[in-house]
C-alpha cells in the first residue's frame, strides 16, 4: 500500500508539471495571437502636405547632352523643382550647376554649386555660414607661415637629430630584455 502512495505522488507531480507546461504554451499562444491581431497595415502617411503631390509630379521640361568628355542637363517638374548642371573632364570631373525647390513653408530655396578639385562648394541664401576664425588660430597660422619661410619645418615625421643618437639606447634595451628572459627561465627561440 505504501508503494502505491509513492506511485500516486509521482503521477500527480508529473500531471501537475504537464498542466503547468500546457498553461505556459496557452499563454504564449495567446500573446502571439494578440500581437498578430493588433497589427494593422496602414497606408504610408506623411507629415508633409505636399508629399502626395510630389510623389506623382510630372516632368515638364528635360534636356540632356552627354559627350565623351563633357555633359549638360536640365529639367523642371510641375511642382517647381528645377535643376541644371554642366561639367567637363579636367583633372577628374569639374561641374557647375544649381537646383531649386519649394519648401513646406512655401518659400523657394535655390542652391548653386561648383564641384571639382576643391570639393563640393554650395552657395545659397538659406545655407548657414561658418563662424569667424578665432584670433588664436589666425596667429598660429601666421606663425606657421613665418616658420616655413625661415626653413623651420615639422612634417610630423620622426627626426633622430632632434633626439640625439636614439639607436644606441634601443640596442641596449634589447640586450637587457634578452638577458632578463634568459635569467627568468624563458625558453630561448630556435635558431635556424
Amino acid at each position: 500500500m505504501r508503494g502505491s502512495s509513492v506511485c500516486s505522488f509521482v503521477a500527480s507531480t508529473s500531471t501537475r508539471h504537464n498542466i503547468f507546461i500546457m498553461m505556459k504554451l496557452f499563454l504564449i499562444s495567446a500573446l502571439f495571437g494578440i500581437a498578430a491581431a493588433g497589427y494593422a497595415a496602414y497606408p504610408e502617411q506623411s507629415n508633409r502636405p505636399q508629399a502626395s503631390f510630389e510623389k506623382n509630379a510630372r516632368i515638364i521640361a528635360l534636356d540632356s547632352d552627354v559627350k565623351e568628355t563633357s555633359f549638360r542637363y536640365n529639367y523642371e517638374t510641375e511642382n517647381g523643382i528645377k535643376a541644371e548642371e554642366q561639367g567637363q573632364e579636367v583633372n577628374g570631373i569639374e561641374a557647375q550647376g544649381g537646383f531649386q525647390y519649394t519648401g513646406d513653408d512655401g518659400q523657394i530655396y535655390s542652391i548653386s554649386y561648383a564641384a571639382g578639385e576643391g570639393g563640393f562648394q554650395p552657395q545659397g541664401a538659406h545655407l548657414p555660414t561658418a563662424p569667424p576664425t578665432p584670433e588664436a588660430i589666425l596667429k598660429a597660422l601666421e606663425q606657421n607661415a613665418a616658420d616655413e619661410a625661415a626653413g623651420i619645418v615639422d612634417d610630423g615625421q620622426y627626426n633622430p637629430s632632434k633626439y640625439g643618437d636614439a639607436s644606441a639606447g634601443f640596442g641596449q634595451q634589447q640586450q637587457n630584455y634578452a638577458h632578463a628572459q634568459a635569467s627568468a627561465g624563458f625558453r630561448q627561440p630556435y635558431k635556424y
